[in-house]
């Protein structure tokens, strides 16, 4: 069976080579930080957050259990990029908030991230970004969360 190049299984298959593209693209950005996507995404929530944020609510935001939340903080937290502290509300609870250095270590992540999408889809001009967009978010508007 010879499938068509816009078929809905074309299509699905070209968006996750697409996607798979920019995550390895992506790791092999986060490499000179020795830091997995999986521990970047840990800092962006960590990062987030106004205050101090409990274990729980990373586990929660990452959608892992509470025990591969606490491994990724500790991760963090021996590379200077993460400290404990205790919640104030119930102390037997550990919150997590960013370090100096890991705020200092985020910005730079960020930034790489945003060169990274930006020599991506400079392949497309306006035009094709704008239409990329409108159709992405056509997928993805009615989807439940």
């Amino acid at each position: 069976m010879q499938i068509m190049p816009d078929s809905p299984v074309a299509l699905r298959d070209l968006l996750m080579t697409a996607t798979r593209t920019l995550r390895r693209r992506w790791h092999d950005i986060l490499q000179p930080w020795e830091l997995s996507p999986h521990e970047h995404r840990a800092l962006r929530v960590i990062g987030s957050a106004d205050e101090a944020i409990r274990l729980g609510v990373v586990a929660k935001s990452l959608r892992i259990v509470p025990r591969a939340a606490t491994e990724v903080v500790d991760r963090l937290e021996s590379r200077g990029l993460t400290e404990r502290l205790p919640d104030p509300a119930d102390r037997r609870a550990v919150c997590v908030r960013l370090t100096t250095e890991g705020r200092r270590v985020l910005a730079e992540l960020d930034t790489a991230r945003d060169a990274e999408a930006v020599e991506v889809f400079a392949r497309l001009d306006d035009d094709d970004r704008a239409e990329l967009g409108r159709l992405l978010r056509k997928l993805i508007d009615d989807q439940p969360s």
